[in-house]
């Protein structure tokens, strides 16, 4: 066990003072020691002559078998596969034998969030009143998934993202040990890439090893599918130099050496988060996420551009990442990206509800102002109010794409508006929202000031900006045909929030 002396410090002063508990819940992301450490544990309450300071001897009969995984009293069940609630059953008959060698009979249950429901009610009930000889020792990466009933019965452990550092050392030693050549370059790159790891970690390095060379980084790097550092510091710094060319010339060489463009996107956001810690004056070297003989070259990227700047470009990019995810042409999602970050004065329609939100350079259309009803309005009004009664055109008109998602979250906030909403659309103009709905009693609700502002600020969750909300009631077929007329009738009121029929 490496990089968890908080679980492994406290487990050794249980077995030492024989007080150990009968439930235990190790939790924390992939390749971070759990099940290896639910297996030590399990061989260490049995083994027949353990060190005084709480380790197994490794020298037993039980040690030696539990190494084998050939001892029946310690049971592994990989809950992905066995999750009913028959296997649990099972488990649950099991209890009720003694154990055949050892002094504990120990379960491990991995995945154990993937249990079924009923499978949960059949361990709880085992797990309430134990017999004496039985230990459970359940493992899971996604521990909000484990009914509080089960948690509340366990010690729970939380195991940390092992250190870059501490990987690098490992595998360093594993290489030594393996008569491997690994560059230490190399290792801490391996050591990056495994994101806090220690079974990615293994993984690579052992895909690195099959080629019989000497492992160093370019090695590494194209076994990984990454683009290299080389390449994401160049379209960065073409990025700040605002040269969409060499952005996109850079990108296009990767795309055609089959570079992951959602990996490469990835890279991006990192190298831009060390450059946001550099430029907030955090970039503590325990913070950032680079090679030490990388850090002068992010130093220099992260002079010119703003703080402002670079957590706009995070924030694009982390938008651009998630269309990339839906959408199958995902070169041409991260070109426009690059296109819109090194050319910020060009609109790159990316999203539309997103360009839909209301910029600050034009300033939003003031409905109040009305110019037909005051007919002694100042001259200069008139000028004021010209914008507002120009007609609109299709270009200023952007369907709301995820409407149903709005619908879905606004269901949890306003169940009664959100059923009337049911088979409606949305269109964005401005600061202007319309909503286009079949049934004509949405009118009603969206009256009630409260309904208006609860709709209004789950709109605001979803695309970034407050709308002026403004409703219509048509026949399904008036939604796509007629939103043009609706629309310019909606933003002709003066409701800030305008119901018509």
């Amino acid at each position: 066990m490496i990089s968890q002396p908080h679980i492994t410090t406290a487990l050794r002063n249980q077995i030492r003072e024989e007080k150990t508990a009968h439930a235990y819940l190790f939790t924390g992301s992939r390749g971070t020691g759990k099940t290896t450490c639910a297996r030590i544990l399990a061989k260490t309450v049995n083994c027949e002559h353990r060190t005084p300071e709480g380790n197994p001897c490794l020298e037993c009969d039980i040690c030696r078998e539990a190494e084998r995984g050939a001892l029946s009293d310690i049971v592994e069940i990989d809950a992905a596969s066995n999750n009913s609630v028959e296997d649990i059953r099972d488990l649950r008959e099991g209890t009720v034998y003694l154990p055949e060698r050892c002094r504990y009979k120990v379960y491990i249950i991995d995945e154990v969030h993937m249990l079924s429901p009923s499978a949960w009610g059949a361990l709880l009930k085992v797990m309430e009143e134990p017999p004496e000889y039985v230990k459970f020792i359940l493992a899971t990466t996604e521990v909000h998934k484990v009914p509080a009933t089960i948690i509340s019965r366990c010690q729970r452990y939380d195991f940390h993202r092992i250190r870059t550092a501490d990987i690098a050392a490992r595998l360093e030693y594993i290489a030594g040990e393996e008569q491997l050549s690994l560059e230490p370059e190399a290792a801490q790159l391996i050591a990056h890439l495994s994101d806090g790891g220690m079974r990615d970690a293994l993984s690579l390095l052992d895909q690195c090893a099959s080629g019989g060379e000497a492992i160093t980084a370019a090695s590494v790097t194209a076994a990984a599918g990454v683009a290299g550092r080389d390449s994401v510091f160049a379209i960065l710094e073409a990025v700040q130099a605002q040269d969409a060319a060499k952005a996109l010339e850079y990108t296009g060489a990767l795309y055609d050496q089959s570079k992951d463009m959602v990996r490469l996107c990835d890279e991006l956001l990192e190298q831009l988060r060390n450059m946001m810690l550099l430029k907030a004056g955090t970039g503590q070297p325990d913070l950032l996420t680079c090679l030490p003989d990388e850090l002068p070259r992010l130093e220099q990227l992260a002079q010119k551009p703003s703080l402002d700047t670079i957590l706009w470009q995070i924030a694009q990019l982390q938008d651009c990442r998630e269309r990339m995810q839906r959408n199958q042409n995902k070169r041409v999602e991260l070109e426009m990206l690059l296109l819109q970050l090194a050319v910020p004065k060009v609109a790159v329609p990316v999203s539309p509800a997103v360009t839909a939100a209301p910029q600050p350079a034009q300033p939003a259309p003031q409905p109040a102002a009305a110019p037909q009803t005051t007919q002694s309005a100042p001259a200069a009004e008139p000028a004021a109010a010209e914008p507002e009664q120009k007609p609109l055109t299709a270009a200023e008109i952007q369907p709301v794409n995820n409407w149903a998602d709005i619908l879905a979250a606004y269901q949890a906030v306003n169940p009664a508006v959100s059923g009337s909403l049911a088979e409606s659309s949305a269109y964005v103009a401005g600061n202007n929202l319309l909503i286009v709905a079949k049934n004509r009693f949405f009118l009603t609700l969206l009256k009630n000031k409260e309904n208006a502002l609860s709709l209004r600020e789950t709109v605001k969750q979803f695309l970034g900006a407050e709308y002026n909300i403004r409703a219509k009631c048509s026949e399904p077929e008036e939604q796509t045909s007629k939103a043009q007329n609706l629309l310019q009738k909606a933003m002709d009121s003066h409701l800030d929030t305008a119901v018509e029929e």
